[in-house]
């Protein structure tokens, strides 16, 4: 073996000591660096949790578009573990909530005829007026149920409608929203679904600009705060949950445009079980929108106003009378589901459109 002599101090080491202290050095360089790795991050601890306002929307709610008016909730920053972990008693907000005294979805059959409007539908409709929405105007979306010659066109023509007595303080909300009765909405076509509204190829070329949707080309051209979405007609065989898919399509898409939605359930059960209208309940509910229950107005009218299952009773055999189901309050047109449509759709205006006020 080969020795190494060192001139400072006459000592004599061997290469094997020089390995050993070699090790030595690098153990500890090793054990500073594992120490050095596991201590915690440095992170800005908040002196104080910001306190957000309880609401009374659901704590569960659909990812909206990025425009939309999302619901607020009360709870500590979701920052890093050192930040929260930072947090004293007497810094963390009050985790409390309003209550959510809503009846579920799952109790759509007692859901009102007329909703009431909701801290979140009117933030919804502000924020609208303030991005320049008109604030007098709704648009309609859905299917051969909401064309203008049936469905809320008289109320833009005096004369071709009678109120009666007992639908006389009506006249106000006609007059608010006059111009949007009787207009043909982009987005209303017979056929038309909640799929087909998201369809560019569906959009009249004449009206809508290239690639855009039946939906986004009405409320473009029209600039509505309100939109009544009333969709009956559906595939054959399709699942409900495809329908519910496309129907929060349309609803975030209306709401990214400060649009406020009115969902609206439907008369028939052509699937069946319900389920479609179960549905529309639960999006109405997760979103906190107005809910138009069309289906229980629907079910005290004989054959609860279907004529064949699915159309909408118009007359009354025997009668005289073409313009029966324009008399809102003659008794033999309160059983007809027209006018009884055509009533309560103007009465769910009227209570949405002041209850946002």
């Amino acid at each position: 073996m080969k020795f190494i002599k060192f001139n400072h101090g006459g000592t004599e080491s061997t290469e094997k000591s020089l390995i050993k202290n070699l090790r030595v050095l690098r153990a500890s360089v090793v054990i500073i660096f594992i120490l050095t790795a596991c201590a915690p991050l440095t992170t800005a601890t908040p002196t104080t949790a910001p306190t957000v306002a309880p609401t009374t929307a659901p704590t569960e709610v659909p990812t909206l578009a990025p425009s939309a008016v999302p619901p607020t909730v009360t709870g500590v920053p979701t920052g890093t573990a050192t930040a929260a972990a930072s947090l004293t008693p007497s810094t963390v907000p009050s985790a409390t909530q309003t209550p959510d005294t809503r009846p579920g979805a799952a109790q759509w059959q007692d859901w009102p005829v007329i909703p009431t409007v909701s801290a979140r539908a009117r933030a919804i409709f502000q924020k609208g007026v303030t991005a320049g929405n008109n604030p007098h105007r709704f648009s309609k979306v859905g299917d051969c149920q909401n064309i203008t010659s049936f469905f809320l066109g008289a109320f833009d023509h005096p004369g071709q409608y009678v109120l009666g007595d007992k639908y006389s303080s009506l006249q106000t909300t006609i007059d608010y929203f006059a111009g949007s009765w009787g207009r043909d909405s982009q987005a209303v076509r017979g056929g038309f679904n909640v799929a087909a509204v998201l369809t560019p190829f569906q959009a009249d070329p004449n009206a809508c600009n290239s690639s855009e949707t039946p939906l986004a080309c009405e409320l473009r051209i029209y600039k509505p705060d309100i939109a009544l979405v009333s969709m009956e007609t559906w595939w054959a065989g399709k699942k409900a949950s495809d329908y519910e898919k496309y129907l929060r399509q349309i609803v975030d898409y209306a709401i990214s445009q400060n649009v406020l939605p009115i969902l609206a359930t439907k008369a028939d059960n052509l699937e069946g079980d319900n389920s479609i209208n179960a549905a529309i309940a639960r999006v109405a509910y997760d979103y906190d929108l107005p809910l138009w229950n069309w289906w229980r107005a629907a079910q005290p009218l004989p054959d609860h106003g279907l004529a064949d299952g699915f159309h909408l009773t118009n007359d009354v055999p025997n009668t005289a009378d073409p313009l029966l189901y324009r008399r809102l309050s003659d008794p033999l047109a309160e059983k007809l589901a027209w006018p009884q449509r055509n009533i309560t759709a103007l009465q769910v205006l009227d209570a949405v459109w002041k209850g946002l006020q």
